[in-house]
């Protein structure tokens, strides 16, 4: 797989074992990337633009791409073994924009989240480009794919996890939430929120206040809000 980005590469080479190559565009003006990568032992090779262009099939590499092996993913009863108590993972239901997903992970690196739970179908996987919108947290928040989420969250709560859906219909307003309890949240996508059988293991659901004329966020500013507020919460201000 091939990432890119002066983040990914930051986070990665504290993984060194991971990369298998790095590609660096010739005359990088980034002094300090530089020489990071001239300092590791790592395997480089330098590039015209067009070639690392074409290497990370994108222009907004920074300079520099990544061979890595593949990302590391983890069942969901590793991700339940792993968890802080109370415990918080994330699950995703049908979020298909990359940058979406990127930046959700980003989130959960900051607030500690346990893990995300990905879909097989019809949901967006840890391409390149969530790497580079993740800044590198692909590498640092565990992720699960499964193949059913509905089953997945049945599961978890007999785990004793609360399942807390968003929605804006019979909902209670985010901040009324309780999240003192191992908590999994679900993000639906923008277009079609949750999916209805994904609804039925929800326990309650949290709506966040729209007072202005737009109505609504996207998914990942969404569930920027939802984990500060479990984070707020489990971590008062003494």
């Amino acid at each position: 797989m091939i990432v890119y980005g002066k983040n990914v590469y930051s986070t990665l080479q504290n993984d060194p074992d991971s990369i298998e190559k790095v590609y660096v565009l010739q005359g990088l003006k980034d002094a300090k990337l530089l020489k990071s990568i001239q300092k590791s032992n790592l395997k480089v090779e330098y590039c015209n633009r067009a070639k690392l262009d074409k290497i990370a099939n994108s222009t907004h590499h920074n300079g520099v791409a990544v061979k890595v092996s593949e990302i590391e993913t983890y069942s969901i009863e590793e991700l339940v073994r792993r968890a802080k108590k109370p415990g918080l993972l994330v699950a995703l239901d049908g979020v298909q924009d990359p940058h979406n997903v990127g930046a959700i992970l980003r989130t959960c690196d900051c607030t500690g989240v346990d893990g995300v739970i990905l879909t097989k179908h019809n949901s967006c996987g840890l391409t390149p480009t969530v790497v580079k919108a993740s800044t590198g947290a692909a590498y640092t928040v565990p992720v699960s794919i499964v193949t059913n989420l509905s089953q997945t969250l049945r599961n978890l709560k007999q785990e004793g996890y609360w399942v807390v859906g968003t929605d804006m219909k019979d909902a209670r307003e985010y901040r009324e939430g309780m999240y003192d309890s191992p908590t999994v949240l679900v993000i639906g996508s923008e277009g079609q929120g949750i999916s209805n059988l994904v609804k039925k293991q929800c326990d309650y659901m949290v709506y966040l206040p729209m007072v202005g004329s737009i109505t609504s966020l996207n998914a990942s500013v969404a569930a920027a809000v939802l984990m500060y507020e479990v984070y707020n919460q489990r971590n008062p201000i003494k």
